[in-house]
Protein backbone atom coordinates (compact mmCIF):
# COMPACT_ATOMS: atom_id res chain seq x y z
CA UNK A 1 0.00 0.00 0.00
CA UNK A 2 0.89 3.69 -1.11
CA UNK A 3 2.82 5.72 1.74
CA UNK A 4 0.21 8.58 2.77
CA UNK A 5 0.78 11.85 1.43
CA UNK A 6 -1.94 13.64 0.39
CA UNK A 7 -5.56 12.33 1.08
CA UNK A 8 -8.91 13.16 -1.45
CA UNK A 9 -12.01 12.67 0.42
CA UNK A 10 -15.24 12.93 -1.87
CA UNK A 11 -18.83 12.74 -0.32
CA UNK A 12 -21.86 13.27 -2.23
CA UNK A 13 -25.05 15.06 -0.89
CA UNK A 14 -28.23 15.49 -1.90
CA UNK A 15 -27.77 19.00 -2.90
CA UNK A 16 -23.82 19.58 -2.79
CA UNK A 17 -20.71 17.15 -4.12
CA UNK A 18 -18.05 18.18 -1.57
CA UNK A 19 -14.28 17.39 -1.83
CA UNK A 20 -10.81 17.94 0.08
CA UNK A 21 -7.69 17.31 0.40
CA UNK A 22 -5.35 16.94 3.83
CA UNK A 23 -1.85 16.48 4.26
CA UNK A 24 -0.01 14.28 6.13
CA UNK A 25 -0.76 16.56 9.33
CA UNK A 26 -4.56 16.70 8.72
CA UNK A 27 -4.34 19.66 8.01
CA UNK A 28 -7.24 20.91 4.82
CA UNK A 29 -5.11 22.07 1.39
CA UNK A 30 -8.10 22.40 -0.16
CA UNK A 31 -12.23 22.37 -0.08
CA UNK A 32 -14.10 22.58 -3.07
CA UNK A 33 -18.43 22.19 -3.53
CA UNK A 34 -20.09 21.82 -6.48
CA UNK A 35 -24.05 20.62 -6.96
CA UNK A 36 -24.56 17.33 -6.96
CA UNK A 37 -25.69 15.58 -10.10
CA UNK A 38 -28.54 13.85 -11.55
CA UNK A 39 -26.18 11.23 -12.62
CA UNK A 40 -24.11 12.05 -9.32
CA UNK A 41 -20.68 10.50 -11.06
CA UNK A 42 -20.44 13.85 -13.52
CA UNK A 43 -20.80 15.37 -10.41
CA UNK A 44 -17.74 13.45 -8.52
CA UNK A 45 -16.18 14.62 -11.85
CA UNK A 46 -16.68 18.15 -11.47
CA UNK A 47 -15.38 18.54 -7.57
CA UNK A 48 -12.29 16.03 -8.82
CA UNK A 49 -11.85 18.52 -11.74
CA UNK A 50 -11.68 21.72 -9.21
CA UNK A 51 -10.47 20.72 -6.09
CA UNK A 52 -7.55 18.98 -7.47
CA UNK A 53 -6.60 22.76 -10.05
CA UNK A 54 -7.04 24.47 -6.42
CA UNK A 55 -3.78 27.13 -5.67
CA UNK A 56 -0.99 25.24 -4.06
CA UNK A 57 -2.10 21.61 -4.67
CA UNK A 58 0.43 19.80 -6.74
CA UNK A 59 -2.25 16.69 -7.51
CA UNK A 60 0.75 13.77 -8.26
CA UNK A 61 1.19 14.30 -4.21
CA UNK A 62 -2.67 12.53 -3.71
CA UNK A 63 -1.88 8.81 -2.97
CA UNK A 64 -5.24 8.15 -1.24
CA UNK A 65 -8.68 8.86 -2.19
CA UNK A 66 -12.08 8.09 -0.46
CA UNK A 67 -15.67 8.31 -1.64
CA UNK A 68 -18.89 8.28 0.11
CA UNK A 69 -21.43 8.28 -2.43
CA UNK A 70 -25.36 7.91 -2.76
CA UNK A 71 -25.02 5.77 -5.80
CA UNK A 72 -26.42 2.53 -4.20
CA UNK A 73 -29.41 4.66 -1.98
CA UNK A 74 -30.25 6.47 -5.59
CA UNK A 75 -30.24 2.79 -7.25
CA UNK A 76 -32.82 1.59 -4.72
CA UNK A 77 -34.42 4.12 -4.55
CA UNK A 78 -35.01 4.73 -8.54
CA UNK A 79 -35.11 1.12 -9.03
CA UNK A 80 -32.80 1.39 -11.72
CA UNK A 81 -29.46 -0.38 -12.33
CA UNK A 82 -30.77 -3.25 -9.98
CA UNK A 83 -28.99 -6.94 -11.83
CA UNK A 84 -31.82 -9.48 -11.51
CA UNK A 85 -31.34 -11.90 -8.52
CA UNK A 86 -31.71 -15.95 -8.19
CA UNK A 87 -32.83 -16.31 -4.48
CA UNK A 88 -32.05 -19.03 -2.90
CA UNK A 89 -33.55 -19.27 0.89
CA UNK A 90 -32.39 -22.91 2.67
CA UNK A 91 -34.58 -23.39 5.22
CA UNK A 92 -37.10 -25.81 4.05
CA UNK A 93 -39.69 -26.95 5.20
CA UNK A 94 -39.26 -24.91 8.26
CA UNK A 95 -39.86 -21.36 6.21
CA UNK A 96 -41.93 -22.24 4.10
CA UNK A 97 -44.76 -20.14 5.10
CA UNK A 98 -43.08 -17.07 4.12
CA UNK A 99 -42.37 -16.80 0.44
CA UNK A 100 -38.95 -14.61 -0.01
CA UNK A 101 -38.95 -11.12 -0.98
CA UNK A 102 -42.59 -11.28 1.45
CA UNK A 103 -43.42 -7.29 1.66
CA UNK A 104 -41.06 -6.01 -0.64
CA UNK A 105 -43.15 -3.18 -2.63
CA UNK A 106 -44.35 -5.13 -6.04
CA UNK A 107 -42.14 -2.18 -8.71
CA UNK A 108 -39.06 -2.92 -6.42
CA UNK A 109 -39.39 -7.02 -6.50
CA UNK A 110 -40.15 -6.85 -10.15
CA UNK A 111 -36.97 -4.98 -10.80
CA UNK A 112 -35.00 -7.13 -8.72
CA UNK A 113 -36.24 -10.74 -8.66
CA UNK A 114 -34.58 -13.43 -11.63
CA UNK A 115 -36.94 -16.72 -9.27
CA UNK A 116 -36.96 -17.88 -5.95
CA UNK A 117 -36.68 -21.58 -4.46
CA UNK A 118 -36.86 -22.53 -0.28
CA UNK A 119 -34.79 -25.48 -0.49
CA UNK A 120 -34.20 -28.04 2.35
CA UNK A 121 -31.37 -27.33 4.94
CA UNK A 122 -30.27 -24.94 7.10
CA UNK A 123 -28.77 -24.42 11.16
CA UNK A 124 -30.69 -24.81 14.20
CA UNK A 125 -29.12 -22.35 17.08
CA UNK A 126 -27.07 -24.60 18.53
CA UNK A 127 -25.23 -25.47 15.48
CA UNK A 128 -27.11 -28.74 14.41
CA UNK A 129 -28.84 -29.35 10.58
CA UNK A 130 -31.85 -27.78 10.48
CA UNK A 131 -32.75 -30.55 7.96
CA UNK A 132 -30.68 -32.06 5.02
CA UNK A 133 -29.32 -29.73 2.53
CA UNK A 134 -30.48 -30.42 -0.55
CA UNK A 135 -28.17 -29.80 -2.97
CA UNK A 136 -29.87 -31.37 -6.16
CA UNK A 137 -32.93 -28.83 -5.50
CA UNK A 138 -30.11 -25.28 -5.94
CA UNK A 139 -29.03 -26.88 -8.47
CA UNK A 140 -32.40 -27.41 -10.24
CA UNK A 141 -33.26 -24.18 -9.73
CA UNK A 142 -29.90 -22.78 -10.94
CA UNK A 143 -30.23 -24.29 -14.11
CA UNK A 144 -33.70 -22.83 -14.92
CA UNK A 145 -32.84 -18.86 -13.94
CA UNK A 146 -29.62 -19.51 -16.16
CA UNK A 147 -30.00 -17.17 -18.72
CA UNK A 148 -32.39 -14.42 -16.66
CA UNK A 149 -29.99 -14.37 -13.27
CA UNK A 150 -27.30 -11.89 -13.32
CA UNK A 151 -26.08 -12.80 -9.61
CA UNK A 152 -27.16 -14.90 -6.87
CA UNK A 153 -28.28 -14.25 -3.37
CA UNK A 154 -28.04 -16.90 -0.24
CA UNK A 155 -29.59 -17.29 2.84
CA UNK A 156 -29.57 -20.18 5.25
CA UNK A 157 -31.56 -20.31 8.40
CA UNK A 158 -29.19 -19.14 11.71
CA UNK A 159 -25.79 -18.83 9.14
CA UNK A 160 -24.80 -16.34 11.79
CA UNK A 161 -24.16 -19.49 13.74
CA UNK A 162 -22.66 -21.90 11.05
CA UNK A 163 -22.12 -20.55 7.58
CA UNK A 164 -21.65 -24.22 5.99
CA UNK A 165 -25.13 -24.50 3.83
CA UNK A 166 -24.51 -21.13 2.06
CA UNK A 167 -21.17 -22.00 1.75
CA UNK A 168 -22.05 -25.59 0.10
CA UNK A 169 -24.91 -23.68 -2.03
CA UNK A 170 -22.27 -20.67 -3.26
CA UNK A 171 -19.88 -23.70 -4.63
CA UNK A 172 -22.68 -25.13 -6.70
CA UNK A 173 -23.95 -21.44 -7.93
CA UNK A 174 -20.15 -21.25 -9.45
CA UNK A 175 -20.49 -24.90 -10.77
CA UNK A 176 -23.56 -24.28 -12.37
CA UNK A 177 -23.26 -20.67 -13.77
CA UNK A 178 -19.80 -19.33 -13.26
CA UNK A 179 -18.43 -16.26 -11.86
CA UNK A 180 -21.76 -14.21 -11.38
CA UNK A 181 -21.63 -11.77 -7.90
CA UNK A 182 -23.02 -14.50 -5.01
CA UNK A 183 -24.12 -12.71 -1.65
CA UNK A 184 -23.80 -14.82 1.33
CA UNK A 185 -26.09 -13.21 4.01
CA UNK A 186 -23.72 -14.64 7.05
CA UNK A 187 -21.40 -11.45 5.64
CA UNK A 188 -23.97 -9.13 5.76
CA UNK A 189 -27.13 -9.12 8.09
CA UNK A 190 -27.11 -10.69 11.71
CA UNK A 191 -30.05 -12.45 13.18
CA UNK A 192 -33.35 -12.53 11.58
CA UNK A 193 -33.85 -14.33 8.74
CA UNK A 194 -35.93 -12.00 6.58
CA UNK A 195 -34.32 -8.86 7.25
CA UNK A 196 -31.10 -10.64 6.81
CA UNK A 197 -32.29 -12.26 3.62
CA UNK A 198 -33.67 -8.74 2.03
CA UNK A 199 -29.97 -6.96 2.98
CA UNK A 200 -28.47 -10.14 0.89
CA UNK A 201 -30.39 -9.79 -2.25
CA UNK A 202 -29.90 -5.85 -2.15
CA UNK A 203 -26.20 -6.37 -1.79
CA UNK A 204 -26.33 -8.80 -5.00
CA UNK A 205 -29.24 -6.34 -7.20
CA UNK A 206 -26.41 -3.57 -6.15
CA UNK A 207 -23.61 -5.21 -7.78
CA UNK A 208 -23.28 -3.98 -10.90
CA UNK A 209 -24.03 -0.33 -9.34
CA UNK A 210 -20.63 -0.97 -7.20
CA UNK A 211 -18.91 -1.96 -10.51
CA UNK A 212 -19.93 1.07 -12.43
CA UNK A 213 -19.12 3.45 -9.43
CA UNK A 214 -15.47 1.70 -9.27
CA UNK A 215 -15.33 2.41 -13.05
CA UNK A 216 -16.36 5.88 -13.24
CA UNK A 217 -14.06 7.36 -9.85
CA UNK A 218 -11.14 5.57 -11.75
CA UNK A 219 -11.60 7.56 -14.90
CA UNK A 220 -12.38 10.65 -13.24
CA UNK A 221 -8.75 10.21 -11.40
CA UNK A 222 -7.08 8.74 -14.04
CA UNK A 223 -8.20 12.07 -16.47
CA UNK A 224 -5.58 13.70 -14.43
CA UNK A 225 -2.88 10.76 -14.28
CA UNK A 226 -3.47 9.88 -10.58
CA UNK A 227 -4.13 6.28 -9.53
CA UNK A 228 -4.36 6.50 -5.73
CA UNK A 229 -5.15 3.72 -3.12
CA UNK A 230 -9.31 3.72 -3.34
CA UNK A 231 -11.22 3.57 -0.51
CA UNK A 232 -15.40 3.79 0.06
CA UNK A 233 -17.23 5.32 3.18
CA UNK A 234 -19.71 2.51 4.35
CA UNK A 235 -22.86 2.85 6.63
CA UNK A 236 -20.81 3.09 9.90
CA UNK A 237 -18.11 5.96 9.62
CA UNK A 238 -15.45 3.72 8.33
CA UNK A 239 -14.14 2.73 5.37
CA UNK A 240 -13.45 0.04 2.94
CA UNK A 241 -11.11 -0.85 -0.04
CA UNK A 242 -12.04 -0.72 -3.78
CA UNK A 243 -12.10 -4.57 -4.19
CA UNK A 244 -14.48 -5.32 -1.04
CA UNK A 245 -16.84 -2.56 -1.84
CA UNK A 246 -17.67 -4.55 -5.14
CA UNK A 247 -18.47 -7.67 -2.89
CA UNK A 248 -20.56 -5.28 -0.19
CA UNK A 249 -21.85 -2.24 -1.94
CA UNK A 250 -25.22 -2.42 0.40
CA UNK A 251 -22.96 -1.20 3.03
CA UNK A 252 -22.44 2.18 1.38
CA UNK A 253 -25.92 3.25 1.69
CA UNK A 254 -26.10 5.69 5.15
CA UNK A 255 -22.63 6.70 4.16
CA UNK A 256 -22.93 10.13 3.81
CA UNK A 257 -24.37 10.90 7.48
CA UNK A 258 -21.50 9.10 9.08
CA UNK A 259 -19.25 10.82 7.29
CA UNK A 260 -20.61 13.90 8.80
CA UNK A 261 -20.98 12.29 12.31
CA UNK A 262 -16.96 11.23 11.83
CA UNK A 263 -15.56 14.49 10.28
CA UNK A 264 -17.42 15.98 13.13
CA UNK A 265 -16.02 14.24 15.75
CA UNK A 266 -12.40 14.59 13.79
CA UNK A 267 -12.84 18.90 13.97
CA UNK A 268 -13.83 19.33 17.45
CA UNK A 269 -11.65 16.68 19.30
CA UNK A 270 -14.59 15.07 20.92
CA UNK A 271 -15.72 11.45 21.22
CA UNK A 272 -19.50 11.78 22.43
CA UNK A 273 -21.77 14.46 21.60
CA UNK A 274 -24.56 14.78 19.52
CA UNK A 275 -23.76 16.25 16.03
CA UNK A 276 -26.81 18.02 13.87
CA UNK A 277 -25.71 18.06 10.08
CA UNK A 278 -28.03 20.46 8.24
CA UNK A 279 -27.70 20.09 3.79
CA UNK A 280 -29.96 21.83 1.78
CA UNK A 281 -33.14 19.61 2.01
CA UNK A 282 -32.62 17.77 5.68
CA UNK A 283 -30.98 17.47 9.12
CA UNK A 284 -29.38 14.58 10.38
CA UNK A 285 -29.39 14.28 13.88
CA UNK A 286 -26.91 11.56 15.10
CA UNK A 287 -24.96 10.45 18.20
CA UNK A 288 -20.99 10.06 18.75
CA UNK A 289 -19.81 7.23 20.61
CA UNK A 290 -16.28 6.71 21.52
CA UNK A 291 -15.45 8.73 18.13
CA UNK A 292 -17.66 6.88 15.70
CA UNK A 293 -21.47 7.03 15.05
CA UNK A 294 -23.95 5.36 17.58
CA UNK A 295 -25.69 2.57 15.09
CA UNK A 296 -29.10 1.90 15.53
CA UNK A 297 -30.14 -1.33 17.14
CA UNK A 298 -33.17 -2.05 15.27
CA UNK A 299 -33.67 -2.81 11.04
CA UNK A 300 -33.68 -0.19 8.71
CA UNK A 301 -35.93 0.26 5.63
CA UNK A 302 -34.32 0.90 2.71
CA UNK A 303 -36.34 1.92 -0.28
CA UNK A 304 -39.23 0.04 1.41
CA UNK A 305 -38.12 -3.15 3.02
CA UNK A 306 -36.67 -4.32 6.06
CA UNK A 307 -33.26 -4.89 6.61
CA UNK A 308 -30.79 -5.95 9.61
CA UNK A 309 -27.16 -4.68 8.86
CA UNK A 310 -25.63 -1.94 10.18
CA UNK A 311 -26.47 1.80 10.08
CA UNK A 312 -25.88 4.76 11.98
CA UNK A 313 -28.92 5.85 14.36
CA UNK A 314 -30.43 8.64 13.02
CA UNK A 315 -33.50 10.95 13.21
CA UNK A 316 -33.81 12.51 9.75
CA UNK A 317 -36.17 16.07 9.34
CA UNK A 318 -36.92 17.93 6.59
CA UNK A 319 -35.49 21.32 7.39
CA UNK A 320 -32.69 22.70 5.08
CA UNK A 321 -30.19 25.65 3.88
CA UNK A 322 -33.08 25.26 1.05
CA UNK A 323 -36.37 24.47 2.62
CA UNK A 324 -39.07 26.64 0.95
CA UNK A 325 -41.65 28.28 3.30
CA UNK A 326 -45.47 28.09 3.00
CA UNK A 327 -48.40 29.51 4.23
CA UNK A 328 -48.77 32.64 7.16
CA UNK A 329 -46.67 33.88 10.04
CA UNK A 330 -49.49 32.45 11.91
CA UNK A 331 -49.53 29.11 10.19
CA UNK A 332 -46.29 28.86 8.61
CA UNK A 333 -45.45 25.76 6.68
CA UNK A 334 -41.75 24.09 6.08
CA UNK A 335 -40.79 22.42 3.33
CA UNK A 336 -41.22 19.37 2.17
CA UNK A 337 -39.88 21.10 -1.11
CA UNK A 338 -36.13 22.36 -0.87
CA UNK A 339 -34.86 24.71 -3.66
CA UNK A 340 -31.72 22.37 -3.40
CA UNK A 341 -29.10 23.67 -5.30
CA UNK A 342 -30.75 26.24 -6.47
CA UNK A 343 -30.46 28.43 -3.34
CA UNK A 344 -28.34 31.28 -5.10
CA UNK A 345 -30.65 32.14 -7.65
CA UNK A 346 -34.21 31.80 -5.76
CA UNK A 347 -33.48 32.77 -2.28
CA UNK A 348 -34.81 36.13 -1.37
CA UNK A 349 -31.65 37.19 -0.08
CA UNK A 350 -29.96 36.80 -3.08
CA UNK A 351 -32.87 38.43 -5.56
CA UNK A 352 -34.88 35.23 -6.11
CA UNK A 353 -38.41 35.47 -4.97
CA UNK A 354 -38.65 31.97 -3.57
CA UNK A 355 -38.69 32.65 0.60
CA UNK A 356 -36.36 29.74 2.61
CA UNK A 357 -34.98 29.06 5.49
CA UNK A 358 -31.75 30.19 4.92
CA UNK A 359 -33.50 33.60 4.37
CA UNK A 360 -34.82 33.06 8.13
CA UNK A 361 -31.51 32.46 9.17
CA UNK A 362 -30.42 36.12 7.41
CA UNK A 363 -33.53 37.43 8.91
CA UNK A 364 -33.33 36.08 12.49
CA UNK A 365 -29.78 37.62 12.49
CA UNK A 366 -27.74 34.04 12.74
CA UNK A 367 -25.69 34.67 9.13
CA UNK A 368 -24.56 37.28 7.35
CA UNK A 369 -25.32 36.76 3.86
CA UNK A 370 -26.43 38.07 0.65
CA UNK A 371 -28.90 41.22 0.93
CA UNK A 372 -30.72 41.56 4.24
CA UNK A 373 -32.32 44.33 3.19
CA UNK A 374 -34.74 41.72 0.88
CA UNK A 375 -35.88 40.24 3.61
CA UNK A 376 -37.72 42.98 5.37
CA UNK A 377 -41.24 42.54 2.97
CA UNK A 378 -41.12 38.64 4.63
CA UNK A 379 -39.92 39.51 7.96
CA UNK A 380 -42.72 37.81 10.15
CA UNK A 381 -42.88 34.72 8.26
CA UNK A 382 -39.00 34.23 8.12
CA UNK A 383 -39.20 34.74 11.69
CA UNK A 384 -42.05 32.63 12.40
CA UNK A 385 -40.25 30.09 10.35
CA UNK A 386 -37.53 29.87 12.95
CA UNK A 387 -39.53 29.34 15.38
CA UNK A 388 -40.91 26.41 13.97
CA UNK A 389 -37.38 25.44 12.63
CA UNK A 390 -35.94 25.74 16.27
CA UNK A 391 -39.24 23.62 17.87
CA UNK A 392 -38.56 20.52 14.87
CA UNK A 393 -34.97 20.79 15.65
CA UNK A 394 -35.21 20.33 19.78
CA UNK A 395 -37.80 17.82 19.08
CA UNK A 396 -35.81 15.74 16.81
CA UNK A 397 -32.83 16.38 19.47
CA UNK A 398 -35.04 14.73 22.45
CA UNK A 399 -35.77 11.52 19.90
CA UNK A 400 -31.99 10.69 19.22
CA UNK A 401 -31.28 10.98 22.77
CA UNK A 402 -30.88 8.01 25.14
CA UNK A 403 -30.24 9.66 28.74
CA UNK A 404 -31.27 12.58 31.17
CA UNK A 405 -29.09 15.70 30.83
CA UNK A 406 -27.93 18.52 28.39
CA UNK A 407 -25.59 17.27 25.74
CA UNK A 408 -22.71 19.47 23.55
CA UNK A 409 -24.05 19.59 20.03
CA UNK A 410 -21.88 20.01 16.88
CA UNK A 411 -23.52 21.90 14.22
CA UNK A 412 -21.81 20.62 10.46
CA UNK A 413 -22.99 21.13 6.78
CA UNK A 414 -23.65 24.07 4.76
CA UNK A 415 -27.21 24.51 6.31
CA UNK A 416 -25.96 24.50 9.91
CA UNK A 417 -26.58 28.31 10.26
CA UNK A 418 -29.51 27.35 10.58
CA UNK A 419 -29.02 26.07 14.38
CA UNK A 420 -29.75 28.74 17.01
CA UNK A 421 -26.83 28.68 19.58
CA UNK A 422 -29.28 27.72 22.08
CA UNK A 423 -31.69 24.58 22.22
CA UNK A 424 -33.45 22.49 24.99
CA UNK A 425 -31.84 19.51 25.78
CA UNK A 426 -28.35 20.94 24.94
CA UNK A 427 -25.49 22.41 26.76
CA UNK A 428 -23.48 24.31 24.11
CA UNK A 429 -23.19 24.10 20.28
CA UNK A 430 -20.37 23.81 18.62
CA UNK A 431 -19.52 25.00 15.45
CA UNK A 432 -15.83 23.93 14.17
CA UNK A 433 -13.86 25.51 11.37
CA UNK A 434 -14.42 24.08 8.13
CA UNK A 435 -17.68 22.65 9.41
CA UNK A 436 -19.50 23.06 5.60
CA UNK A 437 -16.99 19.99 4.38
CA UNK A 438 -17.26 17.68 7.83
CA UNK A 439 -18.75 15.05 5.44
CA UNK A 440 -15.89 15.15 3.09
CA UNK A 441 -13.53 15.52 5.97
CA UNK A 442 -15.20 12.21 7.65
CA UNK A 443 -14.73 10.33 4.43
CA UNK A 444 -10.56 11.29 3.85
CA UNK A 445 -10.04 10.46 7.99
CA UNK A 446 -12.04 7.06 8.58
CA UNK A 447 -10.53 4.01 9.99
CA UNK A 448 -11.28 0.79 7.98
CA UNK A 449 -13.38 -1.70 10.00
CA UNK A 450 -14.64 -5.14 10.22
CA UNK A 451 -17.46 -6.32 12.42
CA UNK A 452 -18.47 -9.99 13.10
CA UNK A 453 -22.31 -10.28 14.81
CA UNK A 454 -23.57 -13.79 15.30
CA UNK A 455 -24.23 -16.68 18.06
CA UNK A 456 -21.69 -18.54 19.63
CA UNK A 457 -21.53 -21.74 21.66
CA UNK A 458 -19.41 -21.93 24.52
CA UNK A 459 -16.71 -24.65 23.81
CA UNK A 460 -14.24 -26.14 26.42
CA UNK A 461 -12.71 -22.56 26.45
CA UNK A 462 -16.66 -21.20 27.44
CA UNK A 463 -16.83 -17.39 27.52
CA UNK A 464 -13.53 -16.36 27.39
CA UNK A 465 -12.53 -18.12 24.39
CA UNK A 466 -16.11 -17.13 22.31
CA UNK A 467 -15.18 -13.73 23.06
CA UNK A 468 -11.38 -14.10 21.92
CA UNK A 469 -12.74 -15.90 19.00
CA UNK A 470 -15.04 -13.30 18.11
CA UNK A 471 -12.59 -10.52 18.17
CA UNK A 472 -10.01 -12.36 16.27
CA UNK A 473 -13.22 -12.30 13.10
CA UNK A 474 -13.71 -8.88 13.63
CA UNK A 475 -9.79 -7.63 13.23
CA UNK A 476 -9.38 -10.53 10.33
CA UNK A 477 -12.31 -8.37 8.50
CA UNK A 478 -11.00 -5.15 9.25
CA UNK A 479 -7.45 -6.29 7.66
CA UNK A 480 -9.42 -7.89 4.55
CA UNK A 481 -11.41 -4.63 4.18
CA UNK A 482 -8.26 -2.63 3.61
CA UNK A 483 -6.67 -2.01 7.29
CA UNK A 484 -3.04 -1.85 8.34
CA UNK A 485 -2.47 -5.20 9.95
CA UNK A 486 -0.27 -3.74 12.77
CA UNK A 487 -3.03 -0.94 13.67
CA UNK A 488 -5.97 -2.86 13.89
CA UNK A 489 -7.76 -3.11 17.46
CA UNK A 490 -11.41 -3.79 18.94
CA UNK A 491 -13.20 -0.73 19.51
CA UNK A 492 -16.55 -2.07 20.51
CA UNK A 493 -17.19 -5.78 21.91
CA UNK A 494 -21.04 -6.52 23.12
CA UNK A 495 -22.68 -10.08 24.85
CA UNK A 496 -26.51 -10.65 24.34
CA UNK A 497 -27.06 -13.77 26.35
CA UNK A 498 -29.34 -16.17 25.05
CA UNK A 499 -30.89 -17.62 27.96
CA UNK A 500 -33.69 -19.45 26.45
CA UNK A 501 -31.33 -21.97 24.61
CA UNK A 502 -30.65 -25.44 25.98
CA UNK A 503 -26.87 -25.10 25.77
CA UNK A 504 -24.57 -22.21 26.94
CA UNK A 505 -24.49 -19.78 24.09
CA UNK A 506 -24.23 -15.62 23.19
CA UNK A 507 -24.81 -13.64 20.57
CA UNK A 508 -21.97 -11.41 20.51
CA UNK A 509 -21.00 -8.32 18.33
CA UNK A 510 -17.01 -7.41 17.90
CA UNK A 511 -16.06 -4.19 15.87
CA UNK A 512 -12.39 -4.18 14.77
CA UNK A 513 -10.75 -1.04 13.09
CA UNK A 514 -7.60 0.51 12.12
CA UNK A 515 -6.29 2.98 10.51
CA UNK A 516 -4.69 3.05 6.74
CA UNK A 517 -1.33 1.83 5.37
CA UNK A 518 1.48 4.61 5.79
CA UNK A 519 -0.57 6.75 9.13
CA UNK A 520 0.03 4.74 11.87
CA UNK A 521 -0.45 5.11 15.23
CA UNK A 522 -3.95 3.50 16.82
CA UNK A 523 -7.64 4.38 16.01
CA UNK A 524 -9.26 7.58 17.00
Amino acid sequence: MSTLDYRLGIDVGGTNTDAVILDRSDQVRAKVKVPTTADVTSGIIAVLDAVVRSPGIDASRITHAMLGTTHATNAVLERRKLLPVAVVRIGGPATLGVRPMFGWPADLAAAVSAGAVIVDGGIEFDGRDLSVFDSDAVARFLGAVAGHAEGVAITSVFAPVSPRHELLAAEIVRRELGEVPVSLSHKIGSVGLLERESATILNTALAGVAGDIAQALGQALGAHGLSPVTFFAQNDGTLMALDHVLGYPVLTIGSGPANSIRGAAFLTGRTDALVADVGGTSTDIGVLVNGFPRESSQGVEIGGIRTNFRMPDLVTIAVGGGTVLGGTDQAVRLGPVSVGYRLREEALVFGGSTPTLTDSAVATGRVVLGDPALTAPSRRLLEAAARAADSQLADAIDRVKTAKGDLTLIAVGGGSILIPDGLPGVSDVVRPEHFDAANAIGAAIAAVSGQVDRIFHFGSGGRKAALAKASDEAMDHAVAAGADPGSVQIIELEEIPLAYLTSPAVRIRAKAAGTLGGLGGPVT
